[in-house]
């Protein structure tokens, strides 16, 4: 039986740090859907599942094209949220 950490998913989280990097990288670009399924290591169904989610929560924004393609980043709560979850620890 998996354990859960105050009912937040692992997952997801995993994809949050994932889109933050993608903002540290390029903070005007999204990132294709296809180069975030391989960086999470996981199938596009289960991306786009995870995406979802971010996005009812207002944490993602999610754009699909015809074609098949698209991309993902942060939403202005989500970089707000990411800032303070992924910051990095204060120097001592």
């Amino acid at each position: 039986m998996q354990q859960e950490n105050a009912g937040i998913d692992e997952a997801l989280v995993a994809l949050l740090a994932l889109l933050w990097q993608a903002r540290q990288d390029a903070p005007e670009k999204p990132w294709s859907l296809a180069k975030l399924a391989k960086r999470a290591g996981v199938q596009m169904s289960t991306l786009l599942r995870q995406l979802n989610a971010l996005s009812s929560a207002g944490l993602a924004v999610v754009a699909t094209a015809e074609h098949g393609g698209g991309s993902a980043s942060l939403s202005a709560a989500g970089a707000q949220l990411c800032a303070t979850v992924f910051a990095a620890p204060p120097a001592p």
